[in-house]
């Protein structure tokens, strides 16, 4: 299984330099899950920068995955990990949503850089 995070989405959406790391796991529609946490930022993002209707044509794009949804038991595992880990709310969400679905996480955000489970591409 795979999460590509909020970065990793909007630099392949963006055709960036990096945008061919995520080729794969974005290509593998069966393994892939999406954390709502990811839909809300990439929204954002892409709402901010280019429209509703481009970040609505995105997300769907992205709801060809499978959604998780943030239980209960994913927000106390975040939270934990936050704690132990030392990252952001919205990362330790993905991390924790990864490991109950033991699942890559694929991303150029460096909080995650080092972490077990992480395939972690460094922005050029």
């Amino acid at each position: 299984m795979n999460i590509v995070d909020s970065s990793g989405w909007l630099e392949y959406f963006s055709d960036g330099t990096n945008a061919d790391c995520f080729a794969e796991p974005l290509g593998n529609v069966p393994e892939l899950l999406v954390p709502t946490i990811i839909l809300y930022e990439v929204f954002k993002v892409v709402c901010r920068q280019r429209g509703e209707d481009s970040a609505l044509q995105a997300t769907a794009l992205m709801q060809q995955g499978r959604i998780i949804e943030l239980s209960a038991s994913i927000a106390l595992l975040a939270a934990k990990l936050s704690l132990d880990v030392k990252i952001p709310m919205a990362d330790s969400i993905i991390l924790a949503t990864a490991q109950t679905n033991d699942a890559t996480i694929w991303t150029q955000d460096n909080d995650f850089e080092g972490l077990p489970g992480v395939r972690y591409f460094p922005k050029i």
